[in-house]
């Protein structure tokens, strides 16, 4: 017999990100507008005190009401479990070591939360790297973090939207490193666990994957390139013997029309421009990051903590808007795999 959400956590977590950025603002105006008949119910993972100052300072009459597993889910106010108490002694832009470790508290308990089955899944808003590190947490940004909390090393980023969806063997390295971190058993890790993904998380029975080339052309024959012959295609030819419908190396130029043109359901990319310029001029606004390989469900706004504009009412709510929709598409569709 096939699960339902209600055999299942039904509360998908939304981790506030840092208390000064453009986060709290965008959870209540986005949970201030959405419709709740998905299924699912979303609580914050953050400050109460930080929330209903953006309520005040936007104008907004929505109740902000205190939330833990086991309580009683007000389904007309935000649900909040708040974990820390800055109230308006911050200002809006301005990091510091206090809000780098409630950012990484709010990740913390809500990863707790999602593994023990009472979150459905986690969406994140933007934090700021430095902070974190100040904080005392050592990790490159959010991804890296989870990974480690959740005790996994097979993990990659994927950008999806409605009409692309991207992984990047290579992701923040000098453009100069690349060629050199363009290993045949990286390209095939990507290949297999874009491949995984696409089953269980998008309910794609037979994922069709572009592996885009590295140079221009894909290295026409050697003539631009080695790295096509000497990693790429081994590591396809690999993934077409383990049963993955692979095609490519495809010039990165034409391989993204194809894709938007529905002849693939993803495509592996080398480095971070080259998947993430064709991703974000089609989905700039309602992009969405997910973290593939944890045991959880994870997804996250694509854009960064906006501190020039924080505490302004005027940050964009699209973003996480997708990214809350598509949390709550992949937990169902793992309930249903």
């Amino acid at each position: 017999m096939m699960k339902s959400i209600r055999d299942h956590a039904r509360y998908i977590g939304i981790t506030m990100g840092c208390p000064v950025g453009v986060g709290p603002e965008i959870i209540v105006r986005f949970l201030s507008e959405r419709s709740r008949h998905d299924g699912f119910c979303p609580v914050v993972l953050g400050d109460a005190t930080v929330l209903e100052r953006c309520v005040r300072e936007n104008g907004s009459d929505v109740g902000i009401v205190p939330w833990e597993p086991g309580k009683r889910y007000e389904e007309s106010a935000i649900n909040v479990l708040s974990l820390s108490q800055f109230g308006s002694s911050l200002t809006w832009g301005e990091p510091n070591v206090a809000t780098g470790k409630a950012m990484a508290l709010y990740i913390e308990e809500a990863v707790r939360l999602a593994r023990k089955d009472i979150l459905a899944a986690l969406v994140t808003c933007p934090i700021t790297k430095s902070a974190l590190n100040a904080a005392g947490y050592n990790f490159p940004g959010h991804t890296e973090m989870l990974a480690e909390r959740c005790g996994v090393n097979d993990f990659a980023m994927m950008m999806a939207g409605k009409t692309l969806r991207v992984t990047l063997v290579t992701i923040h390295t000098a453009l100069s490193d690349v060629p050199a971190m363009v290993r045949q058993d990286e390209v095939a890790r990507l290949i297999s666990i874009t491949g995984r993904s696409l089953m269980q998380d998008f309910g794609i029975v037979t994922p069709r994957i572009a592996v885009a080339g590295l140079n221009p052309h894909a290295g026409e024959n050697g003539l631009f390139g080695k790295e096509e012959e000497r990693e790429i295609v081994p590591a396809i030819n690999a993934a077409v013997r383990q049963g993955w419908h692979v095609s490519g190396p495809l010039p990165p130029d034409t391989v993204f029309l194809k894709a938007v043109a529905g002849e693939f359901d993803a495509v592996v990319c080398m480095y971070h421009d080259q998947g993430l310029i064709p991703f974000k001029l089609l989905h700039f606004k309602d992009g969405v990051n997910v973290t593939l390989g944890l045991p959880i469900v994870r997804t996250s706004v694509d854009h960064g903590t906006a501190y020039d504009i924080a505490g302004k009412g005027i940050a964009d709510t699209e973003s996480l808007a997708a990214a809350y929709r598509m949390a709550g598409e992949i937990a169902t569709s793992r309930l249903q795999n």
